[in-house]
């Protein structure tokens, strides 16, 4: 498949595979496309029988005629919902992994389900997914199963954004595509930073078992008002820049004690879209996706959107 970034209007891609989980995706992406005016490619990844049979009959001398059944199905979903948005339909060979990624170079968007075919139902990220997230070129939205999805709704357009921030690590693509997708869709934007208290004197001279046992103790209230007004006012001097772009964005500043990936996941449950960013890449090369996106893409009950840092999709 070429390049995408040819295409007159960067597309959504989505990866389907017969599952349920990703038809859920398609149908996320069609309502997503529409939304954004931007044409849709539904890419599906041949079976290692297929790509072998292919390429046997390709020796032979002949043209390979083999059905791709996935798109079979996912072209009657599409042509059964009905859409007002170009969609086109590719059959692509070498690991999933590897063909949605380059299928996604140029993307706005790559689309996928949570699981695919063959996952055990206890996993609750597939592998494709969780790779995908640490390595594709462009921003990537996983929908969850519908066991997992109880009370989310399915209208891309619905529910408040939740972005997950860290003032200083957090990059400025993560915080825009949450803007952005607040503004398009005319919901409020909710930038959740948490943060933990430094452990207490205390805790540090306690034995190490009784310690690891209970929670430490929450400083003294002058303490804890002092450190919570100054994650408040990074956070404020962190978004001021975007909320000024974008001024129609109600902003909802929410500044809290605890687990980050906790308080994201249990927002989840009546928000439209989680927004998280992937970590820059390692001093050594490799990928890293960072501890409460890993969390959330697990875990949260609507599509997680995983933002790339400017620079740091891999030269695939």
């Amino acid at each position: 498949m070429s390049d995408m970034s040819t295409a007159s209007e960067p597309p959504v891609v989505v990866g389907v595979d017969g599952s349920e989980h990703s038809l859920r995706a398609l149908e996320w992406a069609l309502s997503a496309a529409e939304s954004l005016g931007s044409p849709v490619v539904v890419a599906h990844v041949r079976s290692d029988a297929l790509q072998l049979g292919a390429a046997r009959i390709a020796s032979l001398g002949k043209e390979p005629e083999l059905p791709d059944t996935v798109l079979n199905a996912a072209r009657a979903v599409v042509e059964e919902r009905g859409h007002m948005i170009p969609v086109r339909y590719v059959s692509l060979d070498g690991s999933v992994t590897d063909a949605l990624r380059a299928a996604a170079r140029g993307g706005r968007l790559l689309v996928t389900g949570s699981r695919g075919h063959g996952g055990f139902m206890t996993l609750l990220l597939g592998s494709t997914s969780r790779t995908l997230a640490m390595t594709a070129p462009c921003p990537l939205v996983v929908v969850p199963h519908e066991a997992r999805a109880a009370g989310a709704s399915g209208d891309p357009d619905a529910g408040r954004i939740l972005l997950g921030l860290h003032s200083g690590e957090t990059s400025d693509e993560v915080v825009a595509f949450a803007f952005e997708a607040a503004h398009r869709r005319g919901v409020p934007l909710e930038a959740v930073t948490a943060f933990r208290f430094p452990p207490q004197p205390e805790t540090l001279l306690a034995a190490p078992s009784p310690a690891l046992q209970v929670p430490p103790p929450v400083p003294e209230a002058d303490d804890s008002a002092e450190l919570i007004g100054e994650a408040e006012r990074e956070q404020a001097e962190r978004l001021r820049p975007f909320a000024e772009r974008w001024p129609d964005v109600e902003l909802v500043p929410s500044v809290v004690p605890g687990d980050a990936a906790g308080r994201l996941v249990e927002g989840s449950r009546d928000a439209g879209l989680v927004v998280v960013g992937r970590h820059h890449r390692h001093r050594i090369g490799s990928l890293l996706i960072g501890s409460v996106a890993h969390a959330v893409l697990h875990h949260a009950h609507c599509p997680v959107s995983v933002v790339p840092p400017a620079g740091d999709a891999p030269g695939t």
